[in-house]
């Protein structure tokens, strides 16, 4: 699940699974795997960004860094290229 803000400013849970594709038309337009379309305040790659976010602290297997990882991404408004959390080990 990764927290956007809709266009008049109300915040909303999104389940990530039902992402189909999201596109910048200039507004962040997100469909979903339902048929429903959502458009979001977030640019494109922010969305992109907490999904993948999301879905790393769920294969890394705790519960507690799923809750961290949409803690984070809640009403952050911003660019992948911000914050770089890439180790090379």
């Amino acid at each position: 699940m990764i927290h956007l803000t809709r266009l008049n400013h109300l915040p909303f849970v999104l389940n990530a699974d039902l992402i189909e594709s999201i596109e910048a038309t200039p507004d962040t337009v997100i469909s979903l795997t339902t048929g429903q379309k959502l458009v979001v305040l977030e640019p494109a790659e922010e969305v992109v960004r907490r999904v993948v976010e999301f879905r790393r602290a769920i294969l890394g297997g705790s519960a507690a860094a799923a809750d961290q990882a949409a803690d984070a991404g809640r009403n952050r408004i911003g660019h992948a290229r911000d914050r770089d959390t890439r180790t090379d080990s």
